[in-house]
C-alpha cells in the first residue's frame, strides 16, 4: 500500500498573554492508504491539537503535513479546511437537531446532483445499518445510532482521510466497545484511511492498525497494537500500556459488580 498521510516534524504552540506555550514538538508519523491510525494518550498530551492541525484548524509553527502528493500545511502555507478532502467526526457528533437523518447525511452534498445525492444517502444508510431511520430526527435515536449518522455524514463527501475525535466517549462502555468494532468494519469495508484520537486503550486496540502513544506533545512509539504490547520502545510506554490495561480491567469488574 502507498503512504497517504505524512506528518513531518510538526510543531504546534498557542500564544498566551504570558508567552508562547508549546503543545506539540517535532512530531512525525506516516499512515498508509486504507489503514486506521490512532493517537493514544492522556488528556493534555496534544493529540487533539494534532488532529485539528490535520483538519486545518491549527497553523504549524514548524514541519509540514502531506496528504498524498499535496502539502496541506507548513509555516506560511495553509490549505483551507474545506479544500483538504478531509472529513471529521466530532466528539459530540454535532448533528443538526432540526434536520432528519437523511438531511444530516446530505449536508455536505449540496453541490451534488439530486439523483447522485439520493443514491449516496441510500448507500450510506445501508452501510451504517439505518435504512429504516432516514426520516427520523436525532432526538429520536439512541446514542449509538446518532454516532452512526455522524459517521455516515463524515463519509458522505467521499473524503480521502477521516478524522475521529474521541467518537465513543459519550457512550456507555458496552455500546462503546461494540461500536468501535463496527466502525472499524465499516471503514475497512469502504477502504477509508482514518485517524482516531482517544485516551481509551481498549478503543485504540479494537480499531487501529497503527497506534501512536503520545506523551508531552511527542510520539513515544508509533507501532502496531502487537508491537506496543510485546515490544514497547521504552519503560514509559510499557508503564502506560500496562496502567491503561489495568484501569480497563478494573472498570469492567466494577460494571459487573465485582469491585470490592
Amino acid at each position: 500500500m502507498s503512504q497517504l498521510l505524512k506528518l513531518d516534524h510538526i510543531s504546534l504552540a498557542y500564544d498566551t498573554p504570558d508567552g508562547v506555550v508549546p503543545v506539540v514538538d517535532h512530531l512525525s508519523l506516516d499512515l498508509e492508504q486504507g489503514h486506521i491510525g490512532c493517537l493514544l494518550g492522556a488528556s493534555g498530551c496534544g493529540k487533539t491539537t494534532v488532529l485539528r492541525a490535520i483538519a486545518g484548524f491549527e497553523p504549524l509553527r514548524a514541519g509540514a503535513i502531506w496528504l498524498g502528493d499535496t502539502q496541506l500545511s507548513a509555516p506560511g502555507h495553509q490549505v483551507e479546511p474545506e479544500h483538504r478532502h478531509v472529513g471529521m467526526m466530532f466528539q459530540d457528533y454535532a448533528l443538526f437537531p432540526h434536520l432528519n437523518v437523511e438531511k444530516n447525511i446530505a449536508f455536505g452534498l449540496r453541490r451534488w446532483s439530486k439523483p447522485r445525492r439520493k443514491a449516496r444517502i441510500g448507500e450510506l444508510l445501508s452501510l451504517v445499518g439505518l435504512e429504516a431511520s432516514g426520516r427520523r430526527y436525532p432526538h429520536e435515536l439512541s446514542g449509538g445510532q446518532q454516532q452512526r449518522v455522524a459517521l455516515a455524514r463524515a463519509l458522505a463527501p467521499e473524503p480521502e482521510l477521516l478524522l475521529l475525535d474521541e467518537p465513543f466517549s459519550n457512550l456507555d462502555v458496552d455500546t462503546r466497545e461494540r461500536l468501535a468494532f463496527e466502525v472499524r468494519d465499516i471503514l475497512k469495508k469502504t477502504g477509508h484511511t482514518a485517524i482516531l484520537v482517544t485516551h481509551n486503550q481498549a478503543e485504540a486496540f479494537a480499531i487501529a492498525d497503527r497506534i501512536g502513544v503520545m506523551q508531552d506533545g511527542a510520539i513515544a512509539q508509533w507501532d502496531s497494537p502487537y508491537g506496543l504490547h510485546n515490544n514497547p520502545a521504552s519503560a514509559c510506554v510499557a508503564d502506560f500500556v500496562k496502567r491503561e490495561a489495568l484501569m480497563a480491567q478494573r472498570a469492567q469488574a466494577y460494571l459487573r459488580g465485582e469491585a470490592s
